[in-house]
Parts: structure tokens; C-alpha cells; sequence
């Protein structure tokens, strides 16, 4: 057999297991933060404007927040990708719990600094500062992005306010951006940090997806993946998947992924909301999409018309509970048997 070439080979090496099975090239749900598989929400687009605007002008400080794993890194590393040949440098932290003698050690050595600055604060700052102003000079933009920003010992986050004065009377030579989950407001809001967040010139908040954009974000990964979203996942699994989710993306992934090898296992397709359900049980993500019991009916308005002859009255609740794909989503103990407010297919 004829061995395949690199190119041929990493591709056979990330067809997944049940590529074959449902028409997929890729994984479609991978956990890492791949631009390719980016979904733009309206916050989300919100989100990476900003940051786009960011990291082209001089804009000092800016605050990225989100719940974990509502794709701060992906849209990070997208704005960065952007880049390309620009004469602009950014260095990237996504590990940022640093003494204070290793940050300045891995910022001397991203940037290139000379070996001095890595053990020296008054070398590095010395020699960051040169390095900024050539690069603006020349054209170009000089910034430092911390990822998991609300990590970051308060020692750490005075160092990074301080870096931000390097500056010239007019303009920010070194932009720095602090993407984090929601503790990091929190610890903004500290006093003791007041002249930090005086300094955030830009701040954008990524949320959970809405049941529309959980759709659209399914349906939209896996036609990048190559497959047919219509026969892969019916729209009461979809449902299902928003509502164990919650519309944070990562755990869509791991909900998705891991129903597309159960139904490869069973070989059904599409797949089932009992697969998701069984997904959901295996990672102990709380109780299935059926478990919690409807909301009671609210009180019966004074404005209703009155009872016609021979009414006999409201219709009673059905004696049998709610099945999970028919509870109150929408505001109504009873919601239109198929009639959906997304599109998936």
C-alpha cells in the first residue's frame, strides 16, 4: 500500500473515528481554539471588532470578559492571525500564574530582549522601551494579551499597570489586553486596583449563546467539517444540547463530539436526544433535559372572556409530565408540537 504523503497523513491522522460514518473530513468539535471553526455571534462580533480595533491603534488597555468557554481564546488567537506580515509584535501569555522574576524572564525572551533584561528589571525595561519606540517608528505596534487574565497574582497586575506607561506625551506605545473570566471584574473593582481599571480604554463581555445561535453554531461547524447538519443531529437533539449547555460553546463541543461517537456506536443517524442524554449523565453535567418539572401555570387573568355556554372550563393539565423536548421554553406550558424558533436544516 501506497504510504500516504504529510499532508495526506495529518489529514487521515485527524479524520476522526466516525468520519466515514457521518460524512465528516475533520472533527468538527474539537476543544482547541482553531479560527477556522469560529462562530460570530452578535456579541461575539462585538467582541472582535473591538479587538481588532485594539491591537491596530494605540489604545492602551483592554478588558475581554466571559464565562469559561465562551471563546475568548479562539477570538484572541483569530484577531492575531489577522496580522500577518504587519510590522506590529504581540506576545501572547496564556499561562499567566508567573512570579514576577518568570514573567519578566518570558516577556525578555518573546520580545527578543537582550540576555541581560531576562534577570534584570532596570535592563528590561530599558531595552522594551527602545524596542517599542523603533517598532513604532518604523511603523508598527508592540503589545502583550494576558489570557486567563482573572489568574494573574496581584503582585502581577500592578507590574502589567505599570507597563502600560510606557507611552510618548500623545500615544500608548504598548497596547495590553486582559481577557478573562467574570473574577477578573470582580478584582478590578478592588480598590487597591482602581488605577488598573482607570486605565481600560476598551472593554467588550462575550455570553452564552442563544438557542438560535446554538443552532447555527452546530450546523455551521459541521458543514466546515464537510458534513450535512440535517443527518447528523435532529432539532429536538439540538434543543437538548442548548439546554444542557447552557450555550457555553466548550460544553456544546464535548456534548456533540462525544454524541457522535455514541451514535457511531449504535449506528444511528441522525442522533437521538437519548444519546445527548446519556452523554450528559457520563460527564455529570447535571440532570438530563427532561428532569426538571414544567413551571406551574400562572393564575388565570381577570381579563379573560367570559365563560361561553356549555364551557366547562380550562383545559385540565395533561396527566402524563412534560417529555424533554416539549418544556416550557418559550414561555409556554404547551409549545407548538414542531413549530421551532430556529432554523438548523
Amino acid at each position: 500500500m501506497k504510504a500516504p504523503v504529510s499532508g495526506e497523513l495529518e489529514a487521515w491522522r485527524r479524520r476522526p473515528l466516525y468520519g466515514a460514518f457521518y460524512g465528516l473530513a475533520e472533527p468538527p468539535f474539537d476543544l482547541t481554539p482553531n479560527p477556522r471553526f469560529l462562530f460570530l455571534s452578535p456579541r461575539q462580533r462585538e467582541a472582535l471588532s473591538n479587538l481588532r480595533y485594539a491591537l491596530a491603534t494605540s489604545k492602551g488597555f483592554t478588558l475581554i470578559l466571559g464565562e469559561a468557554g465562551t471563546g475568548k481564546t479562539t477570538l484572541v488567537r483569530t484577531a492575531l492571525s489577522e496580522l500577518g506580515d504587519t510590522p506590529s509584535r504581540y506576545v501572547l501569555v496564556s499561562n499567566p500564574t508567573l512570579s514576577r522574576g518568570e514573567f519578566y524572564d518570558y516577556l525578555a525572551r518573546e520580545f527578543e530582549l537582550s540576555e541581560e533584561a531576562r534577570y534584570s528589571k532596570t535592563r528590561f525595561l530599558t531595552d522594551l522601551q527602545q524596542e517599542v519606540e523603533a517598532r513604532f517608528a518604523a511603523g508598527g505596534l508592540t503589545g502583550l494579551i494576558i489570557d486567563e487574565a482573572q489568574s494573574l497574582p496581584h503582585e502581577l497586575l500592578e507590574e502589567i499597570r505599570l507597563l502600560g506607561n510606557i507611552e510618548t506625551t500623545t500615544t500608548k506605545l504598548l497596547n495590553i489586553v486582559l481577557s478573562g473570566q467574570p473574577e477578573l471584574a470582580d478584582r478590578l473593582n478592588d480598590s487597591s486596583l482602581r488605577q488598573l481599571k482607570q486605565r481600560v480604554a476598551l472593554r467588550c463581555e462575550l455570553r452564552p449563546l442563544t438557542l438560535d445561535e446554538t443552532a447555527a453554531y452546530i450546523s455551521g461547524r459541521l458543514r466546515i467539517a464537510g458534513g450535512l447538519p440535517g443527518e447528523i443531529f435532529t432539532r429536538e437533539t439540538v434543543i437538548a444540547i442548548h439546554e444542557i449547555s447552557t450555550g457555553i460553546p466548550r460544553t456544546i463541543n464535548v456534548l456533540c463530539d462525544n454524541a457522535l461517537i455514541g451514535g457511531f456506536a449504535a449506528q444511528v443517524r441522525p442522533i437521538p436526544v437519548e444519546i445527548v442524554e446519556d452523554v450528559c449523565r457520563d460527564f455529570d453535567l447535571g440532570t438530563e433535559t427532561g428532569a426538571k418539572e414544567p413551571a406551574p401555570a400562572p393564575p388565570m387573568s381577570s381579563a379573560l372572556p367570559p365563560k361561553a355556554v356549555g364551557d366547562a372550563g380550562p383545559p385540565t393539565a395533561p396527566a402524563k409530565s412534560a417529555t424533554p423536548i416539549d418544556r416550557p421554553m418559550f414561555g409556554s406550558i404547551n409549545p407548538p408540537p414542531r413549530k421551532r424558533r430556529f432554523s438548523f436544516f
